[in-house]
């Protein structure tokens, strides 16, 4: 907005105040990482290059102009007026000091639990994960299980996370479709993070194996059907400790950290490492070939494939 009571030269006075030093005489602590600002009480909002800011909850760009209509509820003209003095170009009176509201976050209410409703067969699922190369076997005794379904809505695969009662606390879905790129995959809201989503298993069993995502699980198991009974298997649905300290039992000797071939996954394993040895248990590194173990999988499937093929 502008305005013909002012010239161009005040407009850009205004507009190139000193963002961090504005907010710091209004009592905000401002912290400096590199050429960015950030207000510690308000960390959506960040200043770039000291004269422009960026609001990430209204994903808006703003001067000092804005800052003071957005934030102190003044109109145009007493904005400019407060800039003009505080820069030390008053052309009346002084303006009287705003007071600045920065906007909170709202906080989200909680959201109780509830799994999708259940789709009356289990047949988009079958399809999907079988071109993702899971065995057959695999999928039916997850099933049987109780741990993975369809979705009636959507048909996404539904992953059941069961804590030691046997009461579902956590869902993670993933789309049956992703022709066209990467398929939806999300957690239900209200799930319980920190069970994430693990085999049921004997709490006597001394080792745990550890993923990301339950389709990575899945497809290390049906790559080593041998050791699917002889050990703990819990995907975190992310990287995420949380998960793998609630599988240690008493008994836990080893951690299998199979997490995926990639920066993030490294970093990740590392972290998880450390925090596991802190507790007496010991830890090894299972890295996938290619970046997870889905690709692995179908990459072994395709080799075997391919002197068929030549036939």
């Amino acid at each position: 907005m502008s305005d013909s009571r002012y010239t161009y030269e005040e407009m850009e006075i205004a507009r190139f105040t000193d963002l961090p030093a504005l907010a710091e005489s209004f009592g905000h602590e401002v912290q400096a990482r590199g050429r960015w600002h950030f207000l510690k009480d308000a960390q959506h909002i960040v200043i770039k290059n000291r004269t422009r800011y960026f609001d990430n909850y209204k994903q808006e760009w703003g001067d000092a102009i804005t800052f003071l209509e957005d934030y102190a509820d003044m109109s145009f003209r007493e904005a400019m007026d407060f800039l003009l003095n505080y820069n030390g170009y008053s052309r009346d009176a002084p303006a009287q000091k705003p007071e600045i509201r920065l906007p909170k976050k709202e906080e989200k209410q909680p959201v109780p639990f509830a799994l999708p409703k259940p789709n009356e067969d289990n047949r988009r699922v079958f399809s999907y994960l079988r071109k993702r190369g899971i065995a057959y076997q695999v999928i039916e005794n997850i099933v049987n299980a109780g741990l993975l379904y369809e979705d009636k809505q959507y048909h996404n695969c539904v992953f059941v996370g069961r804590d030691a009662a046997g009461e579902a606390v956590f869902a993670h879905k993933r789309g049956t479709h992703d022709k066209d790129g990467v398929g939806f995959k999300g957690d239900v809201e209200g799930s319980n993070k920190d069970i994430a989503f693990r085999l049921p298993c004997d709490p006597k069993k001394t080792s745990v194996h550890v993923f990301e995502a339950p389709i990575d699980m899945l497809s290390y198991i049906s790559m080593n059907p041998h050791q699917w009974q002889e050990h703990s298997y819990v995907a975190c649905c992310g990287t995420s400790p949380l998960p793998v300290m609630q599988m240690l039992k008493p008994e836990t000797q080893i951690v299998y950290l199979c997490l995926d071939n990639d920066d993030a996954g490294h970093k990740a394993s590392e972290r998880m490492a450390e925090q596991l040895h802190e507790r007496g248990v010991m830890t090894e590194r299972l890295v996938p070939e290619l970046k997870d173990w889905n690709d692995d999988l179908l990459h072994a499937q395709k080799e075997e494939l391919a002197p068929c093929l030549s036939l």
